[in-house]
């Protein structure tokens, strides 16, 4: 029951950076890409449908982190509190501005708006990936499960690293450039014009930079955490992540020269949820490694509520999660399509 709680939660998770992460991606590339005030309603109307409902699948995540593995929920939301904070304030700016732009507009207050749009989505995807990459490496975690990580100390990974060092501004800089990625692809989709030819030209270059970065961080990676080998040689079917991750990446550049924009978003989901999948079974069965004695790390089974209450928890999900899956069908269905110019911000 532990396991399948990790696998649930690893789940929803990645469905939030799929989903989200298309409208941070866009976010981040709405100063780029877009020339004035009716490009920059049109961007925002290719997210307005979903962007608010994509975060469910964060505060469901966060839900189920809460009740399933209590110990990891408080472990980490006291050693990362000034990150949460951060994050916090980010998600909330973003809020604001996408819905301030439209009720307290004007030649004003319009140009604040969309700088505090662009810059707090590019730096939510800067901070999920530095926070991705403080889990992958692992926090000096004491005899009772608890740690402090301050903000930095020397910038590199170690037995007490700070929560910025070299190894997670390089995850930071990963899912910057792949979100921004995937939401440029998003925008071939749902836009039109000299705004949907920039956002192609972003792809192409975009492409690139992930698959660098990738390269690198896979490097990295496998230096700085250990585990992720020793899980891949343990269970080598799990190296069916980072190939999908692979495939996903490839078949992006494929689909996008042939102008087969669906097809090439759809691959870009398959690279991001590849590259948590390949993260997740890296680690597993932590849940949070620790720098200073890996017998600290708390796994699963150490971080995991009573096994009576992850199955009432698990009956309840269930239901849960089927009324979310027809929210999104019916919504990505009700929305498909070109943003028309009467769909809202």
């Amino acid at each position: 029951m532990e396991t399948l709680w990790f696998a649930l939660v690893a789940a929803m998770l990645a469905m939030y950076v799929v989903l989200d992460g298309f409208d941070l991606g866009a976010g981040a590339l709405h100063l780029l890409l877009a020339r004035g005030d009716a490009e920059r309603r049109s961007v925002l109307r290719s997210i307005g449908p979903y962007w608010d409902g994509n975060e469910v699948w964060l505060i469901a995540a966060g839900g189920a982190l809460y009740f399933a593995f209590p110990t990891l929920y408080a472990s980490g939301f006291s050693g990362f509190y000034l990150p949460l904070m951060i994050v916090l304030w980010l998600l909330v700016l973003r809020g604001i501005s996408i819905e301030f732009r439209h009720h307290v507009g004007g030649p004003v207050w319009a140009p604040l708006w969309d700088v505090v749009f662009s810059t707090s989505s590019a730096l939510l995807a800067l901070v999920f990936g530095i926070a991705l990459g403080n889990v992958v490496r692992g926090v000096p975690l004491d005899t009772s499960g608890r740690f402090f990580v301050p903000l930095w100390t020397d910038l590199r990974p170690g037995a007490e690293p700070g929560v910025i060092d070299w190894y997670t501004l390089t995850v930071g800089a990963t899912a910057v450039a792949s979100l921004a990625l995937h939401g440029a692809l998003w925008l071939v989709i749902k836009t039109r014009g000299m705004l949907q030819s920039r956002a192609r030209r972003t792809v192409d270059f975009a492409w690139w930079a992930v698959a660098a970065l990738t390269v690198l961080l896979t490097l990295l990676t496998l230096r700085v955490q250990p585990l992720i080998a020793t899980s891949l040689q343990a269970r080598p079917w799990g190296y069916g992540f980072p190939l999908a991750s692979l495939a996903g990446l490839v078949l992006v550049l494929w689909f996008s020269s042939r102008e087969q924009d669906v097809a090439a978003f759809l691959s870009s989901c398959a690279y991001l949820g590849g590259m948590l999948g390949s993260s997740a079974f890296g680690l597993y069965p932590f849940v949070l490694p620790a720098t200073t004695d890996p017998s600290r790390g708390l796994t699963v089974w150490s971080a995991a509520a009573p096994e009576h209450g992850l199955r009432i928890g698990l009956a309840w999900w269930v239901p849960g999660m089927l009324l979310v899956a027809g929210y999104f069908v019916f919504t990505y269905l009700r929305f498909s399509g070109t943003a028309g110019d009467d769909e809202g911000y």
